[in-house]
């Protein structure tokens, strides 16, 4: 389990009820285990950070960085920095990526899981050995 500051569950709760118009856009694509069948969380306190989406069985970190982003790109590079010690990986997809070519990031989100499921095999279930007996 990832620690993260109780302190930030107010915080992501306002931000999940205050949503950017990308957010929405995104997240209507990451709930409910659309995408390969992975659970997203929104706002997903991690250390003292909240990121803008998170898989914890992917340990995938995903953020749009939007207006309040400009300008603090050394800011964002120093918090990612901090929550990849947790081995978190991140995606980052400019608001304007997203807003225009959806698709196209969406095409990136699979292709960064099935290059992850290629890499780190998931064992059998046990219905799964069971067969191969």
């Amino acid at each position: 389990m990832i620690p993260y500051n109780p302190q930030l569950k107010e915080k992501a709760r306002h931000l999940r009820n205050n949503s950017t118009f990308t957010e929405i856009m995104l997240w209507n694509y990451l709930k409910n285990k659309q995408v390969k069948g992975y659970d997203f969380h929104r706002q997903k306190p991690l250390g003292n950070f909240l990121v803008d989406f998170f898989c914890n069985e992917l340990m995938l970190a995903i953020e749009v960085d939007g207006e309040s982003h400009h300008g603090n790109e050394q800011h964002d590079k120093e918090r990612q920095k901090k929550i990849e010690q947790f081995g978190i990986s991140f995606l980052r997809f400019d608001d304007m990526e997203v807003r225009h070519s959806l698709e196209g990031v969406l095409q990136k989100i699979e292709a960064w899981i099935e290059s992850y499921e290629t890499t780190h095999p998931q064992p059998l279930s046990r219905g799964e050995e069971n067969k191969l007996r």
